[in-house]
């Protein structure tokens, strides 16, 4: 479902960058920003009982194959920790700035084997200009190519798999927790000045180290293999599956475009509609618009932010795209299958658009 009204004389008569201004103190005027105390609590402690139930189901079961869906449990366990690292990253559970980055890094490094040094220099990019080339890191080409422009005319089984790379994209996940491992690391291990490196690598090295131990000291070397790949493979689809509806298949803007913050982070994303449920499993990551609008703005509250941003997108003459989350599923595999085929028609800003001269 996309929400779009016309901008009407009062819309027309604002200038674009009071509208944000204007924004922000509705949702102040709620009280919005408050912090969650209680939320967060009672979430670290579910986590802990489950992190907790999962090693207990481990030691209960044995060398037993039916070990593979206790990986497959503590994978969505460790996803559902990074998406409270990432809350904490975003400053979103505590006032303090110190002890949201020293939570962040502890459940990142301790129980996900992640950087938050990494991944915040990352995120704050992407947060700063979402789909614009040359600036979110997110789009950058990899081994999928997310607009146009990076898609290189290439012969044979290669070139093949890149026109039809939209099929690929979500079993290519199975090796994204891998990925965020190595960009860790490597991040941590680089020259340069890194936030936190010494304490980052010893929650990470000392993670590793616990954890490979207990898998190859306790079972057969094969089983132990199987059940850190089914981990790590849980990991890398559900994060995948969480971000990609977010942003992939919205518009791209050019490296030289400017735009202002609303619509810069409102017309770049996509909200998932659906339960409560929905907003657990996605981490609140649903919410999109809303949060890369108030960042720091804590999970629970995004869903009454809603009540009040799309109206008031609507007032402004602003696209507000939310859509179910199975149907963002197909709209990714088509836009990235369009991008391999050089498609550029899908991927035009409204913002440029509705400046083309017409004649």
């Amino acid at each position: 479902m996309t929400t779009t009204l016309p901008a009407g004389p009062r819309a027309a008569a604002r200038r674009p960058a009071t509208d944000y201004a204007d924004l922000l103190e509705q949702i102040k005027a709620h009280q919005l920003m408050r912090r969650r105390y209680l939320y967060y609590f009672v979430k670290v402690v579910v986590l802990l009982a489950a992190f907790t139930g999962v090693w207990f189901g481990f030691f209960l079961l044995g060398p037993s194959w039916l070990l593979l869906l206790v990986a497959a449990a503590f994978g969505l366990v460790l996803t559902q920790a990074a998406f409270l690292s990432h809350d904490a990253a975003h400053r979103q559970v505590f006032t303090s700035g110190r002890r949201n980055d020293l939570l962040a890094a502890v459940v990142a490094g301790v129980f996900c084997g992640m950087s938050t040094a990494w991944w915040t220099q990352k995120h704050s990019r992407h947060h700063a200009a979402p789909n614009q080339t040359g600036k979110d890191p997110d789009i950058e080409p990899t081994v999928v190519r997310f607009h146009p422009d990076a898609i290189s005319d290439r012969p044979g089984p290669v070139g093949w798999l890149s026109r039809h790379q939209g099929w690929w994209f979500f079993p290519i996940l199975l090796l994204e927790g891998m990925n965020l491992h190595f960009q860790s690391f490597q991040t941590l291990l680089a020259r340069g000045p890194v936030k936190r490196r010494s304490l980052e690598l010893t929650f990470l090295i000392g993670r590793f180290a616990a954890y490979l131990t207990v898998l190859f000291l306790f079972l057969p070397l094969g089983l132990a293999v199987a059940f850190l790949g089914v981990q790590m493979a849980v990991v890398g689809v559900y994060m995948g599956c969480s971000f990609a509806p977010n942003h992939k298949g919205m518009p791209i803007l050019p490296e030289n475009a400017r735009v202002d913050f609303l619509r810069r982070q409102v017309l770049m994303s996509r909200n998932i509609n659906g339960s409560r449920f929905v907003t657990f499993l996605m981490g609140g990551l649903n919410y999109q618009i809303e949060h890369h609008l108030f960042p720091s703005m804590p999970r629970p509250t995004l869903r009454r932010a809603q009540l009040t941003v799309r109206p008031f997108c609507a007032e402004r003459g602003v696209v507000y795209t939310e859509t179910g989350l199975l149907r963002s599923y197909g709209i990714v595999v088509r836009y990235l299958n369009r991008v391999g085929l050089r498609d550029r028609d899908p991927f035009e800003c409204p913002m440029v658009a509705a400046h083309r001269p017409r004649g």
